[in-house]
């Protein structure tokens, strides 16, 4: 699959906004009055950026409010009924503290829920695609998801402890991505006679075209192995074991701006592979997957 920014960003941003979020909520730390403010402030930064982003992937965003019908088949509109529902009652939780000084538990659980139900359905609307079978990994997709959110989350609400183990949690899922993922391709059993409903033997004797399409710029992007062994290294690197090695240094401000700015690389170089290295069954009418061989 092409590797969109928009989408990259989305879900990098978005994920660490409602992770931090999610922890806020949960009362991790409890914060009143002007440091309450610049937590709040950078979560929903996060998120909201992270969402607008994802607007500009859209052929037409000013259509987007028609999503908001479709909850009962559409991951998409159940992610932005999440998200409307976790700024809304993390946005009354984050008042009452910045004013008020007043912490209402309930209010604050409900919005961490919400908020990692928004992570949660951002990982369906990709895992349950059977066509890109990468993907379609459950419950492996969603899991790396949130664990990406809840690391990011921990270390912007300086819950080192929990920071250390998450991180921990989020590389070894990310490597049961990879690992599993390599396969899934081969495991659901798409070949060229099974996408053309062809009996036999069948190998591609012509392209559909001479040149590129919408379905080749978009859903046969392929990218060397060589590239990808590299920059899943880069990712873990960046994600897991910078992050590791500062919050177990003397915490300052500056590392810990250091450790989140690594950690929010790595995702985006993971993110960029999620994409990059998805297949879809798509690419078996355009030659790839070794549609060629396939009997």
């Amino acid at each position: 699959m092409h590797p969109a920014p928009s989408v990259i960003i989305f879900s990098t941003l978005s994920g660490a906004g409602f992770g931090l979020l999610a922890f806020l909520g949960l009362g991790l730390p409890v914060v009143t009055g002007w440091v309450a403010f610049g937590f709040y402030l950078i979560g929903f930064a996060l998120a909201v950026g992270g969402l607008l982003s994802a607007v500009f992937h859209l052929q037409n965003p000013k259509n987007a409010w028609r999503s908001y019908s479709q909850w009962r088949s559409s991951w998409l509109s159940r992610e932005m009924w999440a998200a409307i529902g976790a700024l809304l009652a993390m946005g009354l939780y984050a008042f009452l503290q910045v004013f008020f000084a007043t912490t209402i538990a309930p209010l604050g659980w409900l919005g961490a829920a919400l908020s990692l139900a928004t992570v949660f359905t951002t990982s369906m609307i990709y895992a349950q695609l059977k066509t890109v079978p990468r993907w379609n990994q459950l419950p492996v997709t969603p899991l790396m998801f949130l664990s990406c959110a809840l690391a990011g989350g921990a270390l912007l609400s300086a819950n080192l402890a929990a920071a250390g183990v998450l991180l921990l949690t989020a590389g070894g899922v990310t490597v049961w991505y990879w690992v599993a993922g390599d396969g899934r391709f081969a495991e659901a059993g798409s070949t060229a006679r099974t996408a053309t409903g062809l009996g036999g033997a069948v190998s591609l004797w012509e392209k559909p075209h001479t040149g590129e399409n919408y379905l080749t710029r978009e859903m046969v992007f392929q990218i060397g192995r060589k590239h990808a062994v590299k920059l899943r290294a880069i990712a873990l690197v960046l994600m897991v074991g910078l992050p590791l090695i500062l919050i177990l240094l003397p915490m300052s401000h500056v590392t810990a701006v250091i450790a989140v700015l690594s950690h929010l690389a790595g995702v985006l170089t993971q993110r960029w592979l999620f994409f990059a290295e998805a297949e879809h069954v798509v690419g078996l009418y355009y030659g790839a997957h070794g549609a060629k061989a396939a009997a």
